[in-house]
């Protein structure tokens, strides 16, 4: 049977079946279990990113404390490809972590793959030769591949198109500040120089990867599973069976795809036929560039403004407080506005602003502040930019597929953040700003072309034409 003929079998199925829940709705019931879902889904999820982001992005902060030095990353372009080699495996295994995903359960898949990659930094604090750190990354790269893409197609299945954004800013921001407090933590965990004979940037390592152990063993037992899955695991303590079925019919109600369709090698190639991905993908890695280069630079940027490791240190967490407040509000603001387009290019804006000032400004105090908002753009965009692919497909094979694809390009965002970005350019980095602006320009003309694209679909679906295999889908624009 071909993939269309089984979408539009699919979808005459899950109509059906929404028209027969429609009546009698208690919203205020319903918005009751969906606050349960928030409660038990989104803390865990970006408990364990926040971790995710710390672990990936700590060497700029044990950089400084005297890993440079020790493992003599100072020569030639070693601490560059330390960073770039994560990315590697982290883009290759995406997808088959999806398409795994589903099979193993959520909370087993992204449990273990946590775990796995806590123990890997655990072992980072203790390598002797810069070369074993580079394998270490790759490793770690192997292991984190799976879990973002799978936040994003676990959570997308959850939720109607008009609530996912502040959804995904609410897991994916939390896991920024989180993370911008990391170099506070790492702050501390310097401290720690010589305790057991163990230097301050190796207990940076250590500590931060117990931390993910346990937070990974709590996964086990809290992560819940994709609508459909719930009601066969009988997990009547925590939804119940009308319960999951009351979420099912939203979701039908809004898009008809609560119901998974099997994920098949053919529907892969036939989804990635699909240019919108692809889009959305080379979005997603402009969006994800700046965000991974102020990760891996900013306190060596401050170092390079003349302040002390400490200070650098202490000073990167207040930037992404700062995005994480001004990434949710526009979060919400989109979703009460039902738009995603004119939130993407306004926060775009707001960045090539910040970056700008950072690489040209003469005053410290405004180079300081043109963090805040490089990073506030730069963030808010990443959730923004999975929410407007999530809005704009249908199917979960095609979510499946599609955050795997999407999050994999944000992967190349951090090759291209940790290669542009050189030493030699240091203090002010201005080859690598001027890169992360051209992202933010090619972000504004590519959402520009796709809303006259989604226009121009939307007037013939007026006219009769089917949308993602649907009669009464529509694009948000």
């Amino acid at each position: 049977m071909s993939v269309e003929k089984e979408t539009v079998e699919h979808v005459n199925m899950a109509k059906s079946s929404s028209s027969d829940r429609e009546s009698g709705i208690d919203l205020e019931y319903e918005r009751r279990i969906i606050h349960k879902v928030d409660w038990r889904l989104l803390p865990i999820l970006g408990g364990l990113y926040s971790v995710a982001l710390i672990d990936r992005t700590n060497m700029s902060n044990a950089n400084i404390a005297g890993m440079r030095v020790d493992l003599d990353l100072q020569i030639g372009a070693r601490y560059s490809i330390a960073l770039l080699v994560f990315f590697v495996p982290y883009f290759i295994f995406e997808l088959p972590s999806n398409l795994v995903l589903r099979r193993v359960g959520a909370a087993k898949w992204l449990g273990s793959i946590a775990l796995a990659w806590g123990a890997v930094m655990i072992g980072m604090g203790f390598v002797q030769d810069w070369r074993t750190l580079v394998v270490c990354r790759t490793i770690l790269g192997f292991f984190e591949a799976g879990f973002f893409p799978g936040c994003v197609y676990l959570v997308s299945c959850w939720y109607c198109r008009f609530e996912v954004q502040k959804r995904m800013a609410g897991f994916y921001l939390f896991s920024v500040v989180v993370g911008g407090f990391s170099a506070i933590l790492a702050f501390g965990l310097m401290k720690m120089e010589g305790i057991a004979g163990i230097r301050g940037w190796r207990w940076i390592f250590i500590i931060e990867g117990v931390i993910t152990c346990l937070l990974a063993l709590l996964a086990y037992v809290t992560i819940i599973d994709f609508p459909d899955k719930v009601i066969e695991k009988r997990n009547g303590q925590f939804l119940t069976a009308a319960d999951v079925e009351m979420i099912k019919a939203r979701i039908d109600r809004d898009r008809d795809d609560s119901a998974a369709d099997p994920i098949t090698w053919g529907k892969v190639g036939t989804h990635l036929s699909d240019f919108k991905l692809w889009v959305f993908a080379v979005l997603f890695m402009c969006s994800t560039m700046p965000s991974y280069a102020f990760g891996y630079f900013l306190p060596i940027i401050f170092e390079g403004m003349g302040w002390t490791a400490e200070k650098a240190q202490l000073m990167s967490a207040p930037p992404y407080v700062f995005a994480c407040i001004v990434g949710f509000l526009f979060a919400v603001l989109a979703d009460k506005m039902r738009m995603r387009g004119p939130v993407i290019a306004m926060q775009a804006c707001i960045c090539i602003v910040g970056l700008l000032t950072t690489a040209y400004s003469t005053n410290e105090g405004a180079r300081y502040f043109g963090t805040f908002l490089g990073l506030a753009g730069a963030q808010g965009n990443v959730p923004a930019i999975l929410s407007y692919q999530s809005n704009n497909i249908r199917m979960n094979s095609k979510r499946s597929v599609g955050s795997a694809l999407q999050v994999g390009f944000g992967a190349i965002g951090g090759i291209f953040a940790s290669t542009i970005f050189r030493t030699v350019d240091a203090p002010k980095y201005l080859p690598g700003l001027w890169a992360s602006v051209a992202c933010q320009f090619f972000i504004l003309l590519a959402v520009a072309g796709m809303s006259v694209y989604f226009k121009t679909m939307n007037k013939k679906q007026k006219e009769g034409k089917h949308i993602e295999n649907h009669p009464d889908f529509t694009y948000t624009l």
